[in-house]
């Protein structure tokens, strides 16, 4: 029963951590469960949202990749899920909340990863973020309008897991900072595989620091957040490990996310996401229903933004030739 969960987490827990019995509650107030605490229900309600399943089909960096080795946002979730849970088990945090807040935080990713978050951002006058995108998923667009009715605390944290946000709670600066140390390392093993840089070519003053393979690396990180925040109220690296880590995030953003290679591949996305907001921007009509009818609420940004964003890389891709590419008038 969860009054044992809330009892060991009494006996436990840091004095830091957020407790299970002390959240804030939802939106809107719900029967409790006899078994499960809120966090652990929040979980599961992301775990069996159709927005997390669309996450396997969905970029992380490089759009359909030849290989099944690459990361995908379903996996790079995963991941997250992961050292979040590792460095909140060390630091006697709520793991549940930091899990919970983990498998949603990118819920609302565009599909071609990045890339289409820029482009929508260009073509929404409202302006479009993945983070805010995430949080409206879950208050708005899950289960056929109705939401998840998330707690406080994870709803926070999906929102302000971004480097530039400011969590509410030590498991949301978990998330945070897990989401930064999977990205980095996952995308070097993405860059290794796929030949645009040798293990060679990174920065070896920070290699040494951080480690040789992905293993140690990670190893290495929740280490330091360990020694540097165990005890206290913070959630951080200790000073040579964290510039090693942002020096090693700035290579990457120099030599695999905006090199010429990866642009290339941007703009055949911008074309495509641009295509086909201008298309349902004007013909509204030929929105599905579900969308069609948020517009009675919503202006026809936010509803072109949200139909878009939900697409995986391949369903975005038939919609487009659906609409745009001709069709063989000879069908033999």
């Amino acid at each position: 029963m969860k009054e044992t969960t809330f009892l060991k987490e009494n006996e436990f827990f840091s004095p830091f951590a957020t407790k299970s019995a002390e959240t804030k509650g939802r939106l809107k107030e719900e029967e409790p469960c006899d078994m499960r605490t809120e966090f652990q229900r929040d979980r599961d309600r992301i775990i069996y949202s159709k927005s997390f399943r669309r996450l396997k089909n969905k970029t992380q960096v490089f759009f359909s990749p030849d290989g099944d080795h690459y990361m995908t946002r379903l996996t790079h979730t995963l991941d997250v899920a992961q050292i979040a849970r590792s460095i909140s088990r060390c630091l006697d945090l709520n793991e549940d909340l930091c899990e919970a807040i983990a498998l949603g935080h990118d819920l609302g990713h565009t599909p071609f990863g990045h890339a289409g978050e820029r482009i929508l951002n260009k073509l929404n006058p409202n302006g479009f973020e993945h983070n805010r995108q995430s949080l409206r998923v879950v208050d708005v667009l899950e289960d056929d309008g109705k939401g998840l009715n998330l707690t406080f605390e994870v709803r926070d944290g999906i929102l302000e897991h971004k480097k530039s946000g400011h969590p509410s709670t030590l498991e949301g600066k978990v998330v945070s900072l897990s989401d930064r140390i999977a990205y980095v390392n996952h995308d070097i093993d993405d860059a290794l595989r796929a030949g645009i840089l040798t293990i060679e070519d990174f920065p070896k003053a920070d290699m040494e620091i951080l480690g040789k393979n992905t293993s140690e690396r990670i190893n290495t990180m929740i280490k330091s957040i360990y020694n540097f925040s165990a005890g206290k109220d913070v959630v951080d690296m200790e000073q040579d490990v964290k510039t090693a880590t942002e020096n090693l995030r700035d290579f990457m953003f120099k030599y695999v996310y905006l090199t010429p290679f990866a642009r290339s591949e941007e703009e055949r996305a911008s074309e495509m996401i641009s295509a086909l907001y201008g298309y349902f921007k004007k013909n509204p009509d030929k929105l599905p229903q579900f969308y069609k009818d948020l517009m009675s609420s919503c202006d026809i940004d936010t509803v072109v933004s949200d139909y878009i964003s939900g697409m995986t890389d391949r369903y975005a891709v038939y919609i487009f030739e659906q609409i745009f590419v001709p069709k063989n008038f000879f069908v033999r």
